[in-house]
């Protein structure tokens, strides 16, 4: 009989059958709340620091109290994966205001809620690195809060939802004819040899689009961080996604048109090359 799926919650394990929330969390109410999603490669979290910095600034803005360290915060996150068995996966982090009788304001000295939970995860499909996927352009009706990775998710669940209606993979959103990012990743475009993505202004600042930038430029890829309209990335070169979930994932088509010959490109295949090396560091224990 295999074992129950563990899960931390407020400093205990338990087994996720048996976790309970109040119904008065804040993070149920009002999606008071934020999270994380990082991953574990061969037993180890990948690039984890940048995921903690993320979280400490999230918590900032929302001005929530983490109610333990950063340290052991990264300590817990390594022990629900192991628990749970998992050497290649995912760590699922959510941190809300905690439970109060309802009320837009919150009352003094509420204790936050704190959850994590392990799985594995795949990675994309072959057939999708191989083809890349179809996505629509949708509205990109979210709010002013996008910088920080909130629960409030319900403006990119709707585009998603729309992107599936369709028989697409991914929706790419929309602001003012600009391009901004995915509902679950962040989006660049390659024209004439230089990689585009909208700058972090208003969008989510995303590790793995962070770091791609990073490794771009240091093989001397030209990187602008420059809004592009929706026209220009139709007609791109190559157009790809980024995310911990997400990797490396070329688009195909977009509203239904191809992408230039509708293969991934060159420098797609290049980031993605930069992205696996990157996990396989981690993996080796030669970076975190």
């Amino acid at each position: 009989m295999a074992s129950p799926e563990m899960v931390y919650l407020n400093g205990e394990v338990v087994p996720s059958a048996e976790a309970r929330v109040s119904v008065e969390d804040r993070g149920f109410n009002f999606a008071e709340g934020i999270y994380e999603v990082a991953r574990i490669v061969g037993g180890r979290t990948h690039r984890i620091e940048a995921h903690l910095d993320r979280l400490e600034s999230g918590a900032r803005a929302l001005e929530i109290e983490l109610p333990i360290t950063r340290e052991e915060v990264r300590e817990e996150m390594l022990a629900i994966a192991a628990r749970n068995g998992i050497e290649e996966g995912i760590v699922y982090l959510q941190l809300t205001r905690g439970a109060a009788p309802r009320s837009h304001a919150p009352p003094a000295g509420i204790k936050p809620t704190l959850v994590m939970l392990s799985r594995p995860f795949p990675g994309p499909a072959e057939s999708d690195l191989q083809k890349g996927v179809s996505v629509i352009t949708a509205p990109d009706l979210r709010w002013g809060y996008c910088e920080v990775k909130t629960t409030g998710l319900l403006p990119n669940v709707m585009a998603f939802r729309h992107a599936q209606a369709e028989g697409c993979d991914e929706a790419v959103l929309v602001r003012n004819g600009i391009v901004t990012e995915a509902t679950r990743a962040s989006v660049f475009c390659v024209r004439d040899g230089v990689v585009y993505t909208h700058p972090i202004d208003n969008i989510l600042p995303g590790i793995t689009r962070k770091y791609m930038i990073e490794d771009l430029r240091a093989e001397g890829v030209d990187v602008r961080e420059i809004g592009v309209s929706v026209e220009d990335f139709r007609s791109a070169d190559e157009v790809f996604l980024t995310g911990t979930a997400t990797e490396v994932l070329p688009v195909a088509r977009i509203d239904g048109g191809a992408v230039a010959d509708g293969t991934p490109g060159k420098l797609t295949l290049f980031a993605r090359k930069l992205y696996l090396q990157a996990v396989e560091a981690t993996r080796s224990g030669e970076a975190g």
